[in-house]
Order: structure tokens, then C-alpha cells, then sequence
């Protein structure tokens, strides 16, 4: 097996566990505040990992912790600002969630806004001095339209303040991508993981502890939902991410199926009871167009790679 097909599976392994969840996180803010969810999946996922890196790096007989200063150096840098990226984007995509009401289909529409971040990526990209391409352009407008029939569905009276506040994650998530990429080159894929998951952590527990003073009862009756965020979409997930990003040469290949996230996330949303109405089908199918349309690549491009 390639290398460049090996990263493409597992990113569309991240893309399943991310899609389910979404329902997970509906589960999970029936019992728990914001900060408190982020705050306990991200140390889960950092107690799960420890081992796991501790195990890898044995077998490859380096050390857990970089023994250079500037191996250490790049690894707490990375890692923090993962970290705060992460932790930003999962307090949007949290809290958006928790705001939905009860008759919308939660896991549905925060899956679909979230993976406009294959769309808003290249446009960061843009403004750093690189040209937007026809495509993007396009895939924009579509995303609009799309946006349109997914959430307002009832007219302005259809746009939920939950839909902002889960954009806002995109935009996070956004810079979290960027991120990643220029960190995984310099830094071990577990290793970063665990770092972004501690700080992440840390900052969402301040929060919580402040604003919210979770129960211990509460925490338990949310703990199925958080075991699984924990240990599959922050441990499991956000590593292969990582190492998938690092083996997949085709990065228009590597984006759409990192996008399929969506499609989970309405399996998932429809497994504890969401529904959709024909025009939400419609807003689901256009978005995921001009989600593909943006990752074709152009003639310019196919000449370049």
C-alpha cells in the first residue's frame, strides 16, 4: 500500500469518527456546559494518547519528551498554538450545538457549516498573497445558497444564533488545518496531539471551573458521549488528521474526504432522532457541491502538481 493511499484512509477514518461525532456532542450538552465538555474530552484524549506515544517512541527508541531544546522548543510552540486554535474552535462548535433547539436537526447543521472549513482555507490562503482560484469563487457562492436552504428554511425567521456561533468554529478550525500543517512537518504527530489536547484542556477547565461548576453527577450522566469525544474524535481523530495530512500527497483529495465529516454527521444525527425537511436535503447536497466543486483542481493546478 502507497503511503499517499495509506494517508487518504485514514483521513477518511477521521472523517467517520468526526461525523458521529457530532451526535455524541448533542448527547453530551443535554448534561454538561460547554467548557466542561471541551475541557474533559481534551484530557481524555491526552490520557489516552500518553501511553500510546510512550509505546511508539519505545519501539523507535527515542525519548517521550524531545531531549534538544529546540526539539522541546518546537513541540510546546506547535502544540500551544494547536492548542488555542483547537480549543476556540471546539468552544464555537460546542456551544452552537447546546443552542440549537430542541425540533432542529443539530448534528445535521453543525456538520455541514463546520466543514465550510475547505472552503475558507484556500480563501485564508488568498489573502496571504496567494490567488483565489475560479472555482473557490464559485464554490462560495454555492455554499451561500446552500447555507440558505439548510438554515433558513422559514425565511430570516429559519438562521438560529446556533448557526453564527457554529460558522465561527469553522473559522477556527480553519486556522486549527493551517495550523497542523505547518506544525506536522516539525513535530511528531502524537506527540502534538497530546500537547494541543493538555492546553486545550487547561484553558476550557479555567472557564469551566469559573462559569460553570459541573456536578459529579452530571459528568457521569453525560459520560458515554464524553468517553467517546475523548477517545475517538479528540485522541483518535485529531491524530489521524495529523498523520494523514503528513502521508497524503494530493491535497484536493485529502480535503474532500476530510469534508465527508458532514455526511457522517447526518448518519449520526438520524441514528438518535434528528430530522430533516426536503429543503434542509437540499441546503445538505448543495453545501457538499460546492464543497467538492472547490477541490477540483484546476488546469493551472494539474499543470503545477
Amino acid at each position: 500500500m502507497s503511503k499517499n493511499l495509506k494517508g487518504n484512509l485514514i483521513l477518511l477514518l477521521a472523517a467517520v469518527i468526526w461525523g458521529m461525532g457530532f451526535s455524541a456532542q448533542d448527547l453530551a450538552a443535554r448534561h454538561l456546559s460547554t467548557f466542561s465538555v471541551v475541557a474533559i474530552r481534551s484530557f481524555i484524549g491526552a490520557l489516552f494518547l500518553i501511553p500510546v506515544s510512550a509505546y511508539i517512541s519505545k519501539k523507535k527508541s527515542e525519548t517521550l519528551i524531545p531531549n534538544t531544546k529546540k526539539g522541546k522548543k518546537d513541540l510546546l510552540l506547535f502544540g500551544a498554538l494547536c492548542g488555542v486554535c483547537l480549543c476556540v474552535a471546539s468552544t464555537f462548535q460546542q456551544f452552537g450545538i447546546s443552542n440549537y433547539p430542541a425540533d432542529a436537526a443539530a448534528s445535521a447543521r453543525a456538520g455541514f457549516i463546520t466543514a465550510l472549513y475547505v472552503i475558507i482555507v484556500p480563501i485564508i490562503y488568498a489573502f496571504s498573497g496567494k490567488k483565489l482560484s475560479r472555482n473557490v469563487v464559485i464554490a462560495v457562492l454555492l455554499a451561500v445558497v446552500g447555507l440558505y436552504f439548510l438554515c433558513l428554511s422559514s425565511g430570516l425567521g429559519g438562521l438560529y444564533l446556533a448557526d453564527g456561533i457554529v460558522f465561527l468554529c469553522t473559522i477556527s478550525f480553519s486556522l486549527h488545518i493551517i495550523c497542523v500543517d505547518i506544525s506536522s512537518a516539525k513535530v511528531d504527530a502524537v506527540k502534538l496531539s497530546i500537547v494541543q489536547f493538555i492546553v486545550c484542556g487547561i484553558i476550557s477547565s479555567v472557564f469551566a471551573i469559573i462559569l460553570e461548576k459541573p456536578s459529579v453527577s452530571s459528568i457521569f450522566a453525560a459520560a458515554l458521549p464524553i468517553l467517546f469525544l475523548g477517545v475517538g474524535s479528540s485522541g483518535i481523530a485529531f491524530t489521524l488528521q495529523i498523520v494523514g495530512q503528513q502521508y497524503s500527497k494530493n491535497p484536493t483529495v485529502a480535503s474532500i474526504i476530510m469534508s465527508l465529516e458532514s455526511v457522517f454527521a447526518v448518519l449520526g444525527g438520524a441514528l438518535i432522532g434528528d430530522k430533516l425537511t426536503i429543503r434542509e436535503v437540499v441546503g445538505c447536497v448543495i453545501m457538499f457541491g460546492a464543497i467538492i466543486f472547490s477541490q477540483i483542481p484546476t488546469k493551472n493546478n494539474l499543470k503545477k502538481e
